[in-house]
Parts: C-alpha cells; sequence; structure tokens
C-alpha cells in the first residue's frame, strides 16, 4: 500500500485537478474511525487509523464529496479568504509580546536569517522571497515559544505534581498539543497568538495526561482539579483559528 502522505492523488480526477486541493491525510493512533474535518480556511483533512487500505480512504471521500464542499461553501461565505502578506508587526498575546517586522535585503542571499531584540524582528538576506521569509519566522516562532513556554510548563508541572520528560515545539497543523507515551510534551508555537489562559489549560490538559493517557471521566476530574475553567477553554480553543495569521499556513 502506497504510504497515507501520498493519498492525496486519489483525491484528484483526471478532469477536475484543482477540486481537492488542501487536502492532507493523517494517520491517527487513536482514531478508530475515518473521519473528516473542514477548516474555516477551506484546508480538508482526513484522518484515518493506522494501516488504512488506501482504496478505503479514497471510497470515503468520495462519499463525502458533496458534505465536504457544502462546509467549504459555507465557511467562504462567512469568512471570506484573507490575501496572503508578510507582517509588519506579530502580536503574541499569550507571552503578553509584540514585535515590529522589518525586512533587510541582501545582494546575492540565497536565504533568510532573522535576529530579535527589544521588540524589534529583523529578517536579513533573500527577503524578497515570501516562502524563505514565512520559513524564517517560523523558525523564529519556536525557537521563542521554546524560551517562554518551558519555565511556564516545568512551573505547572510543579504546582499539579503531573510530570514530563521532554518539550518539544512544533507547529502542528492539527492540535495544540500533545503528550506521548514517552513522556514529551509537544506545543504548538501558536498557542503564543492566544490568551494566556489558552496556553496555561493546553499545558495542563497535556500534564494531566502523565497520569491518564486518554480522555476518561478520570483524566478531565483531574483537569478540573487544576483548571475549573476548563470546558469554555477547551471550546475556545476548535474555533481559536481566527486568531493565528494567515501567513503562518497553519489553516
Amino acid at each position: 500500500m502506497q504510504g497515507i502522505a501520498n493519498q492525496l492523488s486519489l483525491f484528484r480526477g483526471a478532469d477536475e485537478p484543482d477540486s481537492m486541493s488542501g487536502f492532507s491525510v493523517r494517520e491517527s493512533g487513536r482514531a478508530r474511525r475515518l473521519s473528516i474535518k473542514v477548516f474555516p480556511r477551506g484546508r480538508v483533512e482526513v484522518v484515518v487509523p493506522k494501516r488504512t487500505n488506501a482504496n478505503d480512504v479514497r471510497e470515503f471521500v468520495e462519499a463525502h464529496r458533496d458534505w465536504i464542499e457544502k462546509a467549504r461553501q459555507q465557511f467562504a461565505a462567512d469568512h471570506p479568504p484573507e490575501p496572503f502578506k508578510l507582517p509588519d508587526t506579530v502580536q503574541l498575546d499569550g507571552i503578553s509580546q509584540q514585535f515590529e517586522v522589518r525586512y533587510q535585503p541582501e545582494r546575492s542571499a540565497t536565504a533568510v536569517k532573522y535576529r530579535a531584540k527589544d521588540g524589534v524582528l529583523l529578517l536579513t538576506g533573500k527577503t524578497g522571497d515570501e516562502g524563505l521569509c514565512v520559513a524564517a519566522l517560523k523558525r523564529w516562532l519556536t525557537s521563542l515559544a521554546r524560551a517562554e513556554y518551558a519555565p511556564i510548563l516545568s512551573s505547572l508541572s510543579a504546582r499539579t505534581g503531573n510530570s514530563f520528560l521532554k518539550m518539544h515545539v512544533r507547529g502542528q497543523r492539527t492540535c495544540w498539543g500533545s503528550h506521548s507515551s514517552t513522556g514529551t510534551i509537544s506545543l504548538n508555537y501558536c498557542l503564543m497568538f492566544l490568551d494566556p489562559a489558552h496556553l496555561r489549560y493546553v499545558m495542563i490538559h497535556e500534564l494531566c495526561h502523565a497520569r491518564h493517557m486518554n480522555h476518561s471521566k478520570r483524566f478531565w476530574q483531574l483537569v478540573e482539579q487544576h483548571e475549573p475553567n476548563y470546558r469554555q477553554l477547551d471550546k475556545d480553543l476548535s474555533s481559536s483559528w481566527k486568531s493565528i495569521p494567515t501567513w503562518v499556513g497553519i489553516y
């Protein structure tokens, strides 16, 4: 069977090369059935259990094609697409910081580097290349989040009595955080764009998985001990895509 990451070609008919653009397929060890999620900016994610047959994925998507297109159309009507634009400022409410972004082109440069100091983020190099600029911005977000998250997570770990072994920072397209069976907590750098309360909640949520690697009643009871308002915060996260700038490319 071809790799799940290459199954996007299965969704594209010969007479409609762009009808399924913006699709992604994700294998999940927790998934027990196939599911589809349409995001407000039109991206579609197909979640499948591991070792799912490629033909089953194709048939599932084809069976739900009309629903997918209707969802996309409704989102497009309610939320007009935002044009891509490199940022002049980056507001990070989650860590109470704001940065002015400056672009400094350099002749013959083939890459873009970043340097942040005193609220100014300077990108230097081949700054006329938007893709290279976005890649540099994401490297900066990852580095900044790693530095900012570490002390907060360690403090919450001590307060809740729930430990972790390592912390990773990524720009996940599908989740705000995760906790592996080996004790590694992965956090999304996009949490910096949200409210501090949401950042704190996601950290508490993942720390509680140190005791319960599931979403059982006992898990939520433990979460509630440390964050009584978890229900509202968890609900908020489902629509927090609106706080993530278009240039980040998450949704």
